[in-house]
């Protein structure tokens, strides 16, 4: 019990402290100060309580579960190995993501792996109470324009972030947690309105591509998820009248949340800046060299080049990130050990998993989420450890 509450106690840390909470402290992602300041405190409650969850007591793995252990540990050891080729390459500042964003990420996940069955739902279920929990938060700071917690970018129009780093990691996390929360040993009608709140949350955020993969996330439960119990033909049916329900509903709470003022960055075009931005960063390879390109540059000189030619702020691109700060041999390795730790991760989980996965890294994609120290991933590998077993709830999502 006392692992398990030290557990939760250090998801919370990490999930919730953002970097600028941290900044107030540290210069975590400042310039300045030494390395140690550029890693999350949580991270250092996550390492340290990584052996004591190994050693304090026995624990038992069986069936898929020994697969997934073994992946975890060779996505560490191999993720490990590419902080040391940024420092010899003189990137070592660089190196803080893979730590803080990868590393504890798949220390949060080999610990949920020593865990049994009811205490892994349990920590997935706090990791989902605090997601709708922002969600509430973040709605309401829609509503009020005053925000919880710290923020210090400055932005055209007010986004709430709830308990995230950011408004479009509110949104991402929102549409990935719908997901799960369907698989949450919670009555039905929790369920239901976990979903409505995450999914309010979602359009709360501004996060525009996350709100429209959070709308075919949920017509894809209803559509592509087992409900037990019933013969194809009826499960067929009860699906096209809930899914006529959930239409109508949907476009009543869209009519609602453009009242309510929670849909004004939808009033113009998709098309706008924020979307061109994304596109023009990728004209960032004009502007370095083929050498840049296969061996990787400095991050510094990176966005230096991006705000003098490309006039932006940001970089809110992670396959450019990856590419030009690794070199696009060590980035498809890299792109290939993200996708094949998360497949194996999904190994005979219930359909709703992989749907609230493919969700989060399609939003993730559209920013910088898989590229900047955040707490992302390891929200996800919880949920994954926590849902993504054969267990009866593989078609409760129904």
């Amino acid at each position: 019990m006392l692992l398990f509450l030290a557990v939760a106690f250090t998801f919370l840390i990490r999930f919730n402290i953002s970097p600028q909470i941290m900044n107030r402290i540290v210069n975590y992602t400042d310039d300045g100060g030494s390395f140690i300041e550029k890693l999350h405190v949580g991270t250092y409650a996550m390492f340290l309580l990584l052996p004591l969850a190994f050693f304090a007591r026995p624990f038992t793995l069986r069936g898929e579960e020994i697969g997934k252990f073994r992946v975890l540990l060779r996505f560490s050891i191999l993720m490990a190995a590419l902080v040391p080729y940024l420092f010899l390459t003189g990137r070592a500042g660089s190196s803080g993501f893979i730590i803080d964003t990868y590393l504890v990420a798949s220390a949060a996940g080999l610990i949920m792996l020593t865990f049994d069955d009811s205490a892994r739902h349990a920590l997935g279920d706090i990791v989902l109470g605090m997601l709708i929990l922002s969600a509430v938060i973040g709605i309401m700071e829609a509503l009020t324009h005053i925000r919880v917690l710290p923020y210090d970018l400055n932005e055209l129009q007010f986004r709430p972030i709830g308990l995230a780093n950011h408004p479009l990691a509110l949104g991402s996390l929102c549409a990935t947690a719908i997901g799960f929360v369907v698989l949450a040993r919670w009555p039905v009608w929790m369920r239901l309105l976990a979903v409505f709140i995450l999914f309010v949350g979602c359009a709360a955020s501004g996060a525009r591509f996350a709100l429209l993969l959070g709308g075919v996330e949920v017509m894809a439960l209803v559509l592509f998820t087992r409900w037990q119990g019933l013969t194809l033909r009826r499960a067929f049916k009860a699906k096209l009248v809930v899914f006529i329900i959930t239409v109508v509903l949907a476009a009543a709470l869209i009519t609602a949340m453009y009242a309510g003022g929670l849909l004004n960055r939808f009033g113009g075009s998709l098309f706008d800046e924020n979307f061109m931005a994304r596109v023009t960063i990728y004209r960032v390879f004009d502007y370095v060299s083929w050498g840049d390109i296969m061996f990787g540059i400095n991050v510094k000189e990176l966005l230096e080049i991006v705000n003098q030619k490309l006039h932006l702020p940001y970089i809110e691109s992670a396959p450019v990130v990856i590419t030009l700060l690794f070199g696009l041999p060590i980035a498809l390795f890299f792109a290939w050990l993200l996708v094949w730790m998360l497949f194996r991760m999904l190994r005979g989980a219930p359909g709703a998993v992989w749907i609230g996965t493919i969700t989060y890294v399609l939003t993730a994609l559209s920013n910088n989420a898989l590229s900047s120290k955040n707490p992302e991933i390891a929200i996800l590998l919880v949920l994954l450890a926590a849902y993504g077993g054969r267990t009866r709830l593989q078609s409760d999502a129904a």
